[in-house]
């Protein structure tokens, strides 16, 4: 049984709505993870310490009613401190299975980064197949399974860059941003009142509720010129000077769910232009790998797919379409 759009896009915004009784001033940030939720999408949150990113994460798993895990990535950290492996119980004189983290429906991982590239690998095959393999067994992980992942972007001792095959796992690359004066007094005030580090949020939703409303987003239709005018944007990333590799098909699928998950999340069953625009910066900007001249210059991919936007033209959509 599927969600009705209009009870979908209710749902989502009671969600945040209540997400926002914890996180002050993110509207935006917040709309899009819950739009990667609908699309069943990864999210990489990229920025400085102390923004909340946590407290997003772990909010929104309350609030929908999911299992949540989180994970501290470190340099010792191990694929099986992860996945989970077999361990010898002598009592029974048998190996049993003792389930790591990655079995919950949101995992938060911490400073993704900060762990080698062997474990980082760990993390693959759950984000694209939704499994793991153990001593050559599959196992479902539950469903739906969202990975959260952060990590700052101005340390770079003793982390481990992500290889391109993971970062293109990632539907969504979202900074949080420094809050302005008056919601960071709104954050002090809110933590004056109630006399305590923890925030009670209601919970709104559940997993089987969840996985309802994504079969809504399917009912979205999209138009034949709004599709080519996703592909002509993920093309033209191909031939830009700057850019070594541009965004592969994956990208252009990520850009497809994201615009039906976002008109779904306000209330429409069509997608439009802006909401292809509103995402082209989050879903293609770590999927662009530089030329090697620009690695350290910072904010080429946002300048790269800005020019893009501006020279591909924007279908004009015909009424009823």
């Amino acid at each position: 049984m599927t969600t009705p759009i209009p009870e979908t896009s209710r749902l989502c915004q009671q969600v945040i709505a209540e997400v926002e009784k914890a996180v002050v001033g993110k509207r935006s940030v917040l709309e899009m993870l819950m739009a990667s939720i609908l699309a069943g999408g990864h999210v990489l949150l990229e920025d400085y310490p102390g923004l909340g990113k946590t407290l997003i994460a772990r909010s929104f798993a309350s609030v929908l009613g999911l299992d949540f895990k989180r994970i501290q990535f470190t340099p010792d950290l191990l694929p099986g401190d992860i996945t989970g492996g077999y361990i010898f119980n002598r009592n029974e004189n048998r190996f049993e299975l003792r389930r790591g983290p990655v079995f919950a429906n949101i995992i938060l991982a911490d400073e993704i980064n900060r762990a080698s590239p062997k474990t980082q690998s760990a993390l693959l095959e759950a984000m694209q197949e939704g499994q793991v393999t153990l001593e050559g067994e599959t196992r479902r992980l539950p469903d739906p399974f969202l990975v959260l992942a952060t990590q700052n972007p101005i340390e770079y001792e003793g982390t481990f860059p992500l290889p391109e095959a993971q970062l293109d796992r990632f539907m969504l690359r979202l900074t949080v941003g420094y809050p302005d004066v008056d919601e960071e007094r709104e954050i002090l005030h809110r933590r004056h009142q109630r006399r305590q580090e923890e925030v009670s949020l209601a919970k709104v939703t559940s997993a089987g509720e969840i996985l309802k409303m994504r079969q809504a987003v399917e009912a979205v239709h999209v138009d034949p010129d709004l599709e080519e005018y996703i592909a002509r944007i993920v093309h033209e990333t191909r031939g830009e000077r700057h850019v070594a590799v541009g965004a592969s098909p994956r990208g252009s699928l990520a850009f497809l769910k994201m615009a039906r998950a976002h008109a779904a999340l306000e209330g429409r069953d069509y997608i439009l232009p802006d909401d292809v625009k509103r995402f082209a910066v989050p879903v293609l900007s770590h999927r662009l790998i530089l030329q090697p001249e620009y690695w350290l210059t910072k904010q080429v991919n946002e300048r790269v797919i800005a020019e893009i936007l501006a020279r591909v033209p924007v279908p004009v959509l015909k009424k009823g379409s």
